[in-house]
C-alpha cells in the first residue's frame, strides 16, 4: 500500500525517516521525497501489506505530522515514471520537480539538499527548517 503525505518542513520529513528506520526493516519499504516551494510530498511504499494494527499506527503517526495528499496528474506521472525505473534526473528534468530522495529512507539525502539549497540562497526558508 502507498501512503502519500504533504509535510510542512524538512524536520518533519526527517522524523518520518527516523520512524521508518526505527520501526521497520529498511528493505521492507521505499520512500520518495519531493520538495516543493510550499513543503514536501512524500510517498512511502511497503513491499508487504501492513497488518491492520500497523496500518492504524502508521496512519496515526503520519496524520500527526502531515496531511494525506491527493496527487495532481503531473505528480502521478512523476511517481509512475520512478516506479517504472526511469532515472530520477530524467524525471526531474521532464516534469520540473525536485526529487530529493528515492529508494530506501535516507536522512542524508534530505540533509544534503537542505544544506545546498540554503547555501545557494544565503538563508533558510521555512520549508527547510
Amino acid at each position: 500500500m502507498d501512503y502519500i503525505y504533504f509535510l510542512a518542513n524538512a524536520s518533519l520529513t526527517l522524523r518520518v525517516i527516523e520512524y521508518l528506520q526505527r520501526k521497520y526493516d529498511s528493505s521492507l519499504c521505499s520512500m520518495t521525497v519531493i520538495h516543493q516551494i510550499n513543503g514536501w510530498i512524500i510517498k512511502i511504499k511497503f513491499k508487504q501489506p501492513l497488518t491492520p494494527e500497523e496500518h492504524g499506527n502508521f496512519k496515526a503517526f503520519m496524520n500527526e505530522l502531515g496531511i494525506p495528499y491527493e496527487l495532481e496528474i503531473r505528480l502521478q506521472m512523476v511517481f509512475w515514471s520512478l516506479e517504472t525505473g526511469q532515472s530520477p534526473i530524467d524525471v526531474m528534468s521532464r516534469y520540473q520537480v525536485a526529487i530529493v530522495s528515492h529508494g530506501s529512507p535516507d536522512s542524508s539525502d534530505i540533509e544534503a539538499f537542505r544544506q545546498q539549497f540554503t547555501r545557494g540562497l544565503g538563508y533558510c526558508p521555512e520549508t527547510l527548517a
